[in-house]
């Protein structure tokens, strides 16, 4: 609650209301009364559960929630056409592909890079139509972390925020059998020059194990998944 408090200048009173009263919903089980937000919320969307619990959380509590996405070039037809159905805004990120092969060349990790760069794209497109929140899926930024003003624009990590973790998060979207994966096509890619990454990445599964983001079975599974790419 104090995190929030500390960004309450940088958003509406409207905004505010809504994010605490999702708050006290899930920390108490205090019910409210639904009504429409006219502020925006852009959520950076993937079309993975993350994302989207986190843009149908905002949504049914009311924000005028708005994906938006970065276009890269790893991504399947498939998952555009996914992507747009949930009218998701395509933003391009300016010298992505350019950046990802140097990395690979270097036999360097990618993943720290790809998102910064994806969500600076993304934070570009939010202020542009207006949004006052930027939404991700983050799960593991808690506390203080989990919503923060970045100078910018308001950063929400809504799954940190409402101590949501992965199965609860599945439950919210009723995908009962959806297969977990570790990592993106371009990630495979560069895991084949160097494997070291794999180490990378079991050690992210592992936070995200300690931080209650993930069950066992959960994390057995990526780690099974990251030891095959």
């Amino acid at each position: 609650m104090r995190a929030l408090e500390r960004v309450k200048a940088f958003i509406s009173h409207e905004a505010y209301i809504g994010l605490r009263n999702l708050l006290e919903m899930r920390l108490y089980g205090k019910p409210f009364e639904r009504k429409n937000i006219s502020s925006k919320v852009a959520v950076a969307y993937s079309g993975g559960s993350d994302s989207t619990a986190t843009l149908e959380i905002l949504r049914w509590a009311g924000f005028d929630a708005i994906p938006v996405t970065a276009k890269l070039p790893q991504m399947s037809e498939d998952t555009i056409k996914k992507i747009k159905e949930k009218g998701a805004i395509l933003v391009d990120v300016p010298g992505y592909l350019e950046e990802m092969e140097r990395l690979m060349n270097k036999r360097a990790p990618i993943c720290g890079r790809c998102h910064s760069m994806v969500m600076s794209a993304v934070e570009k497109k939010a202020k542009e139509i207006g949004a006052e929140i930027l939404a991700s899926g983050d799960m593991l930024s808690v506390g203080s972390g989990s919503i923060y003003y970045n100078g910018n624009i308001v950063i929400l990590n809504l799954p940190a925020f409402l101590a949501l973790n992965k199965k609860i998060l599945l439950e919210i979207l009723g995908w009962k059998d959806y297969k977990l994966s570790y990592g993106c096509p371009l990630w495979r890619e560069a895991v084949k020059r160097a494997p070291i990454m794999k180490r990378f990445a079991i050690q992210r599964v592992l936070r995200e194990l300690r931080a209650g983001a993930l069950t066992k079975d959960m994390a057995r599974e990526l780690i099974i998944d990251i030891l095959k790419a």
